[in-house]
């Protein structure tokens, strides 16, 4: 009788998991068939509202697709994109051969780890540092990930290298800087919204004033500094450009101290400000470049390092990585992304595009625009806040009327479109602008 009952027993809970794995499999059928209808915007906003984190404030639009210079919503409406995932799909939106890429490579091999060698890793690392002209990159994920690969890089290369004795090593970021929101990447942030509330922080961080070459020089005379970390411009603080020669001064310095230079290009960098990399303007090369975000035409997730023997190789196996760092399939879409840029001569055109973009935004009211900045593809406008108009209201205005574009610092609206983007469309989309500001 006795095992008679444990048996029910064991029968009455199989019996309850079934049940609950059927129901578990017809709520996930519901969502299913739900998901096949077209949604509408509120009930996409609403879904992430409801099930996600709310870690960010997006613009009103629920987007479904996007090809070239364009996206469209689930409604079907058209949008210019004037952020470009901020500055990630550099060569436009579904590039027809960086999806090849992608496609041909995920059917054969997606991932194997560094555990073993791949056939296509090599081949990228070949093609990444010739482009570049560095001895050896290190492939990571993220662009985040390539900041703090840096930083390890830098704070390794002063033990082993410059000499600093162990665990004094500080890294010098410029004020205003934005490379992510990692623990480290906040602890070298000047914006409380990025590091409130999540100390405490990083130690071996210090900040100086950004575009200061007399703060620098200062920082830089303590012989435990093992690198300055900057953006050539700065992309999150609104699209700040620094005085000309400012960059020329950095390499001056961190040769002077015996200081890596480590310039942050994955929002300015791969063609986005009229040039290669934003520092090509000045004509000066950094000991590291930290490359992401268009890495892959915005298509996965690519970042990378780039820097010599001498610091590259202070690193030994085992001391940094990644699972999915430098897997096949990351390789083969950051060649073709790499490919796209050089091949459609994109620097090139995001020059050309950027200064007739720059002239026409000059035009826009003084008494509503106070300033218009930028280089090649990457530009701001800078807003005059009163009641009613400010930056959020003037993106809400500009999706209305077709374009998409967002605030930062909520008096300033960056302006990214994909570095595709032809004469006629560059036209148009400023007298959008024009028109939205005239409406205030």
């Amino acid at each position: 009788m006795k095992h008679m009952l444990i048996r029910l027993s064991r029968w009455a809970t199989l019996s309850r998991s079934a049940h609950s794995a059927i129901r578990s499999s017809s709520t996930a059928t519901a969502h299913a068939k739900h998901d096949q209808r077209a949604l509408s915007p509120e009930e996409v906003f609403s879904r992430e509202e409801r099930y996600g984190a709310h870690n960010y404030h997006p613009l009103p639009v629920a987007l479904h697709r996007g090809k070239g210079v364009h996206v469209w919503d689930v409604e079907g409406r058209r949008y210019f994109d004037f952020l470009s995932a901020y500055s990630a799909v550099n060569q436009g939106h579904c590039h027809p051969k960086i999806i090849a890429a992608l496609t041909e490579q995920a059917s054969r091999l997606t991932l194997t780890s560094r555990a073993f060698y791949g056939d296509v890793l090599g081949e990228y690392e070949e093609y990444i540092t010739s482009l570049f002209g560095y001895n050896k990159v290190l492939p990571m994920n993220t662009g985040v990930e390539g900041g703090e690969t840096a930083c390890k890089l830098a704070r390794k290369w002063a033990y082993g290298v410059k000499g600093v004795p162990q665990y004094q090593a500080k890294i010098v970021f410029a004020q205003g800087n934005f490379w992510g929101r990692t623990m480290a990447a906040i602890s070298s942030s000047s914006d409380p919204s990025s590091y409130e509330g999540f100390g405490p922080f990083m130690p071996g961080f210090e900040l100086v004033p950004y575009n200061d070459v007399a703060a620098l020089e200062k920082a830089l005379q303590d012989p435990n500094v093992a690198a300055f970390m900057v953006e050539p411009i700065q992309g999150e603080a609104g699209v700040v450009v620094p005085d000309a020669g400012y960059l020329r001064k950095v390499r001056e310095l961190c040769t002077k101290h015996n200081v890596l230079f480590i310039a942050d290009e994955v929002q300015t960098g791969l063609a986005r400000t009229g040039r290669r990399l934003a520092v090509d303007h000045e004509d000066v090369r950094p000991d590291m470049v930290i490359l992401g975000k268009a890495l892959s035409g915005g298509v996965y997730p690519v970042s990378a390092v780039l820097c010599d023997d001498e610091v590259m190789l202070t690193i030994k196996p085992g001391e940094h990585g990644s699972t999915y760092g430098g897997n096949p399939l990351a390789c083969r879409v950051a060649m073709a992304a790499l490919q796209v840029l050089e091949e459609e001569k994109l620097e090139e055109n995001a020059a050309e595009m950027g200064k007739l973009l720059r002239v026409e935004l000059n035009k826009l009211p003084k008494e509503v625009v106070t300033q218009v900045r930028g280089k090649g593809l990457l530009n701001a406008i800078v807003i005059k806040e009163t009641k009613g108009c400010n930056a959020w209201e003037v993106c809400l205005r500009l999706r209305d009327n077709g374009l998409l574009a967002k605030p930062t610092h909520n008096h300033i609206i960056r302006l990214a479109p994909p570095l595709i983007i032809k004469e006629d469309e560059i036209r148009e989309c400023a007298e959008i602008i024009q028109r939205t500001i005239l409406s205030f």
